[in-house]
């Protein structure tokens, strides 16, 4: 894929930052997070603007830029510095960085090509290694359509303030500023941080080298199917989409795990991230930013003992983990926290999944949901995306995705090189991927290329 960066600039918001605001120290919560700048793209089909092509490029990126300046006198931050010594933002109106850039070919090739192209995505997200909180690469291609990629500072972002910023951002560039989305920052000043217990080192990230990203796309119709397989008059609802999806792959890595152990099952730990904000009371402001989710674990207990592993433990069925993922899950989501308890809550949790890490007895699988974030309804004026996707990340996780009608599922393997192999031969696997007729009592599959449900924020009402 070729890809020329044709201009770069610092977009700073319209109105300077008041001297009362210029100084935002970090939560706990935004503290701990690692220091990978989360990257967004979303791919924009032409419109059929009329005009040259000069022109229409022109009035788009002005458009943009001018709507990105006003949108940045409420989301001030973005605009400045993380400081990292002192774990505040400096928020010095210096400017978002700003890449325009050519891409050559068209939009429809390059999607149909998607299952070649994951390892370059990152070439239409600029900003990668700088200090910018935040940096947006729009890359226009030769039939009109355009991808905007964006990388977010991780110490000041989750998903949740993502797509608030993009939403508002959009909503300013097609029809002009409104006053349904006005941020709130500072969850340092409005959580207490009392009495909090130590936290423990992050363990180190694998890094790009050593892993490989595969993308499996479950449509509606298997999702279907996932969860006829995994019905169980015994459970209180019917399982999520990101429950079932979680289900059949934390099953294939099980079986992964048992063929380097010897045939040995081991227990395993299936992590999730969840929006924190609904469970917080008295509630916080509709729309606070920063770093507000927990992670969920629900564990497999694969021998009686603790930190064995046992031969002749079968690998659960479907069923039974869409099971354990219901109760984990449900319980998170209705266990209610105190203000003056959410930043212990938080660090409790992380230290007692770090620790798991640490000792390695037990197999731990990190899912990072973006299902239900409202990313397929971002129109800046030339209609919504046709495709979401990420990059490859630096370590070991799967990150699920909403297709395109809401459906489906993408889910974003990235594994260890030596083990991509045999996940990818798994029986359930070789089933959603292979074009051949599934085995007798193996699922038909979706389609395959290489390659925080609940949110609480969902306009695309798809479970």
């Amino acid at each position: 894929m070729e890809v020329q960066i044709v201009c770069t600039k610092l977009i700073k918001p319209s109105v300077p930052t008041p001297p009362h605001l210029r100084t935002l120290k970090q939560s706990p919560l935004d503290q701990v997070q690692n220091s990978v700048k989360t990257a967004v793209l979303l791919y924009y089909s032409a419109d059929g603007s009329t005009g040259t092509d000069q022109e229409v490029e022109r009035r788009r990126i002005n458009l943009l830029e001018t709507s990105l300046s006003e949108t940045l006198t409420r989301f001030y931050p973005l605009a400045g510095r993380y400081i990292k010594d002192g774990n505040w933002v400096d928020c010095n109106d210096e400017g978002v960085e700003f890449f325009v850039a050519k891409a050559k070919g068209r939009l429809s090739e390059f999607l149909s090509r998607r299952d070649e192209m994951i390892d370059q995505l990152s070439h239409l997200a600029g900003g990668g290694f700088t200090s910018s909180v935040l940096s947006i690469q729009i890359s226009m291609f030769d039939c009109g359509g355009l991808v905007m990629g964006f990388r977010f500072c991780h110490h000041l972002f989750d998903a949740f303030s993502a797509t608030s910023f993009l939403t508002c951002w959009a909503t300013a560039s097609r029809q002009g500023m409104d006053d349904k989305i006005w941020p709130t920052f500072g969850m340092a000043s409005i959580l207490p941080a009392n009495d909090l217990p130590k936290m423990k080192p992050m363990p180190a990230l694998i890094g790009l080298d050593k892993t490989v990203t595969k993308r499996i796309v479950f449509d509606g119709a298997e999702i279907s199917a996932l969860r006829a397989r995994a019905h169980d008059p015994s459970f209180p609802r019917q399982p999520s989409r990101v429950e079932v999806v979680t289900a059949l792959i934390w099953r294939a890595l099980m079986r992964v795990s048992r063929a380097k152990h010897g045939d040995s099952l081991r227990t395993s730990l299936a992590t999730h991230t969840m929006n924190f904000r609904p469970r917080i009371v008295p509630p916080l402001p509709p729309w606070s930013f920063g770093n507000l989710v927990i992670r969920a674990m629900t564990r497999f207990v694969a021998a009686a003992e603790s930190g064995g592993f046992n031969t002749e433990v079968p690998v659960p069925e479907l069923k039974d983990l869409v099971g354990l993922l219901i109760d984990s899950l449900t319980k998170s989501k209705e266990t209610m926290v105190g203000r003056e308890d959410v930043f212990s809550t938080f660090l409790r949790t992380r230290n007692e999944l770090h620790e798991v890490v640490e000792k390695g007895e037990v197999d731990v699988y990190m899912f990072i949901s973006w299902c239900n974030f409202p990313f397929y309804e971002i129109d800046f004026g030339w209609g919504k995306p046709v495709w979401l996707s990420r990059i490859p990340l630096p370590f070991e996780s799967t990150s699920l995705l909403d297709t395109e009608d809401g459906d489906g599922i993408e889910a974003w393997v990235c594994f260890n090189k030596q083990d991509m192999p045999l996940f990818l031969r798994d029986e359930d696997i070789l089933a959603f991927t292979s074009k051949e007729a599934p085995a007798p009592g193996v699922l038909s599959r979706p389609q395959f290329w290489v390659t925080q449900e609940d949110a609480e924020h969902k306009p695309r009402s798809k479970i």
